[in-house]
C-alpha cells in the first residue's frame, strides 16, 4: 500500500499541527511507502582458506623397505625424506623418537572444528594413533612393517584453538613377532594437562611375522 498526499495538502496538515521547519524536513525525507525501506546488507566475515601442500607419498617407500624402520623415521624428523600427505593436512609432525616411543606435535586451529565448537575428535585420534603407531615402527627392521588392528581413545578436555601447541606421546607396550600394543598420551605443551589418552593393537607385517 501506498500513501499519496498532494504538496498543497501536506503544507495544510502541517500549519494546522504546528509542525516546526526541522520537523518538517524530517516529514519530507520519510519514506512515503508502507513498505519499509531498503537496508544496507550486514558486512560479511572474510572467509577462511587453507592451502595444502605435499609431495608424492609414495617416494620414501623403497628407501624404508633398506632400512629399519627407526632409520626411516629419523630421516622424516631430519627432513630428508617428506612427511606423509595426512601431515601436511592436519599440520602435525613427528618430532622425536627413540626406541619404542615417538612424539608428535601440533597446534589445533579453528580448520580442525566440528559442528559444536571444538576441535574434531578426528584430529585428536589421529594424532594419539600416529604416535602409537610411529612407536611401534621404531622397533621394526627392514622389510616390515605394521597396520592398526584395534584402537581406543578417551577423551579427558576439550579442545579449541586457545589450547595451543599439543604433544601426542606414544610408547610400546607389548612387541610381539605378530602383535603389538601401544599406549599414548596427548598433553597440553603449555600446562602439561592430559587431554586425551588411548591403546591400540598393531598387526605386524613382512619378514618378521612368522
Amino acid at each position: 500500500m501506498t500513501i499519496e498526499l498532494t504538496p498543497q495538502d501536506f503544507l495544510a496538515h502541517a500549519d494546522a499541527l504546528s509542525i516546526t521547519e526541522e520537523e518538517l524536513v524530517d516529514e519530507l525525507t520519510w519514506p512515503y511507502s508502507a513498505e519499509a525501506a531498503p537496508t544496507a546488507p550486514e558486512p560479511r566475515e572474510p572467509e577462511r582458506s587453507l592451502t595444502v601442500t605435499w609431495e608424492d607419498p609414495l617416494v620414501g617407500l623403497p628407501l624404508r623397505r633398506r632400512m629399519s624402520g627407526r632409520e626411516y623415521l629419523d630421516r622424516i624428523v631430519r627432513g630428508q625424506i617428506p612427511p606423509p600427505p595426512i601431515a601436511k593436512l592436519l599440520e602435525i609432525d613427528v618430532v622425536e623418537i627413540g626406541d619404542g616411543r615417538a612424539t608428535f606435535e601440533g597446534t589445533p586451529g579453528e580448520q580442525h572444528y566440528n559442528p559444536i565448537g571444538v576441535v574434531h575428535g578426528g584430529y585428536v585420534t589421529t594424532l594419539l594413533d600416529s604416535a602409537m603407531g610411529c612407536a611401534v615402527e621404531t622397533l621394526q627392521s627392514a622389510g616390515t612393517g605394521y597396520t592398526t588392528l584395534e584402537l581406543k581413545v578417551n577423551f579427558t578436555r576439550p579442545l579449541t584453538v586457545d589450547t595451543g601447541r599439543v604433544l601426542a606421546e606414544g610408547v610400546v607396550v607389548h612387541a610381539g613377532s605378530r602383535v603389538a600394543t601401544a599406549e599414548a598420551r596427548l598433553i597440553s605443551a603449555r600446562t602439561g594437562k592430559l587431554l586425551a589418552h588411548g591403546t591400540s593393537t598393531l598387526l605386524i607385517l613382512g619378514d618378521s611375522a612368522h
